[in-house]
């Protein structure tokens, strides 16, 4: 091994390593790796960028905002509405339509979209159901992987085994080339989750709690699911009590006492649609007469009613929705993007941002109560929040940011919010058929198809331009754009002639199914802990010089490495869907492991056997 191949190997070891650990940004780790092979001489400064002029990156960037538009014009959420109205309340048959239609949309559309657009009706029909929705979020992660396999633009690695053969003087796959195998995969997923999958899966929100009707206690419902201890009483200020005339901040109850103050009114107690209740701000005064509506303990509600000169209403309905009208709460999940990761709740100033309050904080299904403001958010936190209803309402605007799952009234933010598709909406589908019948024909490249599309999103206004750059995935670009180069150091530096002949060595004897095997479970084994593209980026290189060195068709070895790529089920750092699911579905790592590795079992297997009948050795 000379100096220069044991450079590429190091940083290569140090970038994958960086990966698994999941402690600093991939596309940051792609970018030091890349830096660190110019600084060595590995890459002259001209090849090390050469992936960010590479037409993969210009692909991938395009459909982002053709899936954006799709997005933006409600598409997506009419297939949802449709979804909610044809799906009935039967678990089983619930479960299957729910998979095949997200499969169809993840097909055209980014995986992590369609989650975050269908998640909140998945939630609203299991408890339509009576259902846990833990028993079907992990099928609409794993339907929306599913999906992938189906076309060319279903999901990255496709992209980029299809643009490595073309780089490499080979026919590129078409279109449509993975969707018979797509189609078999998904057959396959299906079945499974309809008879074993889906009896693997935990119920741990019990189905009469996750079915909470309108007049029914939701708000304690919410409280429960998210670690707060109590339920809702009314308190009125009585004569002489020290809070007369004193701001809510100077009250401090919640930091003295743990009790929530959730709502003001008058002594007639008028409700929410009356002129005398209002949502709490800091700055409001309170005065003799004032109820308050307050969610906490009852020791704790009790001392404070006694040490503040506060009477505790006998009538006290506690828990009753209709006890809580001018303020709502709502548990919303950080998305990808969002621009809270990464930051505190006390730093990023989340109360005077959005109007709201958090009560509660879900990481990986379970609530976290010590020093919440002081924790750093994550892609797939669950905040409990808690304010005026139209400032909750406005929160479900913020897509970039958030996905509102619920509110205390019981109702989802993706139901019913379309009732017939716009004129953008036909648009937005027109353009995408355009691009579809220009790619399969093939009468422009596929990025020029592409970046067409993406053109005319912003042309019909089915998205603004400042829409078209927020729909960007960055980090997913400037990962690909980073880690393409490490082929050339590889290649350069006689790195992968070295791969290639070590495996030839050790597999070459086994025959093109062991190897098929091997390079299956590899691909699939990374994607559980690094990103499906990243490995697909290193391995395609290593898997065409393979396929040549043994003379078989490099299609077939390049087939199944994509198909490994979206089998990223059995952790719930393998995939953003599995990661979105997690805290709604309450789910555990173990609860990924259980059903994800048996449904990549039969995958595998599946692969092995059938991509060399459809795509000949």
């Amino acid at each position: 091994m000379t100096l220069d191949q044991a450079i590429v190997f190091a940083v290569l070891g140090g970038a994958i390593a960086l990966f698994v650990s999941d402690r600093v940004r991939l596309d940051l780790v792609a970018i030091v790796a890349l830096v660190a092979l110019a600084l060595a001489r590995i890459l002259e400064p001209a090849e090390a960028l050469a992936g960010f002029a590479d037409p993969l990156v210009a692909i991938v960037a395009g459909l982002f905002v053709v899936g954006a538009g799709l997005l933006r014009t409600g598409v997506a959420a009419a297939m949802g509405e449709w979804l909610g109205k044809i799906a009935g309340t039967q678990p089983l048959r619930l479960l299957i339509t729910l998979m095949v239609v997200v499969a169809v949309l993840s097909a055209f559309m980014s995986s992590t979209g369609t989650v975050a657009i269908l998640l909140p009706v998945t939630v609203a029909l299991a408890r339509k159901a009576g259902m846990s929705p833990s028993k079907l979020l992990i099928p609409l992660a794993v339907a929306s992987l599913m999906g992938g396999m189906l076309t060319l633009i279903g999901t990255p690695p496709n992209l980029v085994v299809s643009q490595h053969l073309a780089d490499q003087g080979h026919e590129p796959f078409g279109f449509f080339a993975f969707t018979p195998i797509g189609l078999v995969m998904l057959v396959l997923a299906i079945g499974f989750m309809a008879l074993v999958g889906r009896r693997l899966l935990p119920e741990r929100a019990p189905a009469a709690e996750a079915s909470v009707d309108v007049s029914g206690s939701s708000s304690s419902a919410l409280a429960r699911e998210y670690g707060l201890p109590g339920d809702l009483f009314r308190l009125r200020v009585r004569p002489g009590s020290p809070l007369i005339g004193r701001t809510v901040a100077e009250a401090a109850i919640r930091p003295e006492y743990g009790v929530e103050l959730l709502e003001l009114r008058l002594e007639d107690g008028t409700p929410h649609d009356g002129p005398h209740a209002e949502a709490v701000h800091a700055g409001d005064q309170l005065v003799l007469d004032h109820q308050l509506i307050v969610h906490g303990p009852a020791a704790s509600v009790s001392r404070l009613a006694s040490e503040r000169g506060l009477d505790v209403l006998a009538d006290t309905p506690h828990g009753r929705a209709d006890d809580f009208q001018a303020v709502g709460q709502a548990d919303v999940v950080l998305t990808p993007r969002s621009r809270l990761v990464g930051k505190t709740l006390r730093g990023a100033r989340f109360s005077d941002l959005y109007g709201l309050n958090v009560l509660g904080l879900l990481r990986r299904g379970r609530p976290l109560t010590e020093e919440m403001a002081d924790q750093r958010l994550r892609f797939g936190d669950a905040l409990l929040v808690q304010g005026d209803r139209a400032q909750i309402k406005a929160l479900g605007g913020l897509q970039r940011d958030f996905v509102v799952i619920s509110d205390s009234r019981g109702d989802s933010r993706g139901k019913g919010t379309i009732a017939g598709l716009s004129r953008q909406a036909m648009l937005a589908m027109g353009i995408m058929v355009t691009m579809l019948v220009l790619m399969t024909a093939g009468v422009v490249p596929i990025v020029v198809a592409v970046l067409l599309a993406a053109c005319a999103m912003v042309a019909t206004r089915c998205l603004t331009m400042d829409d078209a750059y927020r729909s960007m995935n960055w980090q997913s670009i400037v990962l690909i754009a980073a880690m393409l180069p490490m082929a050339t150091a590889l290649d350069k530096t006689g790195g992968m002639t070295l791969v290639v002949d070590a495996l030839t060595a050790s597999l070459g004897q086994m025959g093109p199914y062991l190897v098929m095997a091997v390079l299956f479970v590899l691909t699939s084994v990374f994607s559980q802990f690094i990103s499906n593209t990243a490995t697909t980026v290193l391995l395609a290189p290593i898997a065409f010089q393979l396929a040549v060195t043994m003379a078989v068709s490099p299609r077939t070895f390049l087939m199944c490495i994509a198909i490994a790529a979206s089998t990223a089920f059995a952790t719930p750092i393998a995939s953003p869907v599995n990661t979105l699911v997690m805290s709604q579905g309450g789910y555990r790592f173990t609860d990924y492991t259980k059903v994800g590795v048996g449904l990549q079992l039969i995958i595998g297997v599946a692969t092995v056997l059938l991509v060399p009948v459809m795509f000949p050795l």
